[in-house]
């Protein structure tokens, strides 16, 4: 990945890691295209950035029309996207005493097949040029199954096997795949969490992570680097012990 006046796409740039990552680029000499659903949110960005590097896309990620049609508009008005980060998302704790059907499927909506739009309107592009990166945003709460999380670790899980079964083929094509595994980050979403949370960095930090290992050779971009050790680790131990642990993580 260069970063010489090249177009990149950022969702869910309005808040948190997004609105970070956006502003990275933009004073990495990126011409960046936003999108969010609040335009407000997105100007505030432009405003912030220097002069003539942010391009504002309002839309809804869950609309698959929109997504097509802003794909379409970005690359008209600004030129072949050379790297997208999707990174769109949102987060409901849910547990088995509260499980809300509406509430699973809004954050599948979203963070699942919302993403699942993107791709399918940037894959073909990509592959007709055989060129560019792809970085899809998951979370290592995808890793496995942790309590609170039974919708939200879904969609992620969801996320990360998709994009373990695309990169081989994307990469067939010339198109570089990558996966962002974040742990506990400052933003809105994470704001409203009422349990501790390890390890936990601000957005900005997590956008020099991400943007670091963009121009790095590794699909995997997880970070913080302890945390998702720890959590890589966890996936090796057996469900008996694995339950032993979790159990005391549920809030009474």
């Amino acid at each position: 990945m260069t970063d010489r006046q090249q177009v990149a796409w950022v969702t869910g740039a309005g808040k948190g890691i997004g609105r970070a990552v956006a502003r990275k680029l933009a004073q990495d000499n990126w011409r960046v295209a936003v999108s969010a659903r609040t335009r407000a949110d997105l100007d505030s960005l432009a405003a912030e950035c220097p002069a003539g590097s942010i391009e504002v896309f309002p839309v809804d990620i869950t609309d698959r029309d929109a997504i097509f049609e802003t794909v379409a508009a970005i690359e008209a008005t600004m030129g072949p996207l050379a790297l997208t980060v999707l990174n769109a998302g949102t987060h409901a704790p849910m547990q088995a005493v509260d499980f809300d059907i509406d509430a699973f499927r809004k954050l599948c909506d979203v963070n699942l097949m919302g993403n699942v739009h993107c791709l399918g309107a940037l894959m073909p592009r990509f592959i007709e040029r055989g060129r560019g990166t792809l970085a899809v945003v998951a979370s290592v709460a995808g890793y496995r199954g942790l309590p609170t999380s039974a919708a939200y670790g879904a969609t992620k899980a969801g996320l990360i096997n998709m994009c373990e079964a695309l990169q081989p083929d994307l990469a067939r094509h010339g198109v570089d795949l990558k996966l962002i595994n974040p742990g506990f980050v400052e933003t809105p979403l994470t704001d409203r969490n009422e349990f501790p949370m390890p390890f936990l960095i601000t957005a900005e930090r997590a956008a020099d992570a991400i943007v670091k290992g963009l121009k790095g050779r590794a699909f995997e971009i997880a970070f913080p680097w302890r945390f998702a050790v720890i959590m890589k680790l966890m996936r090796l131990l057996p469900n008996r012990l694995l339950f032993s642990l979790t159990r005391r993580m549920i809030p009474e």
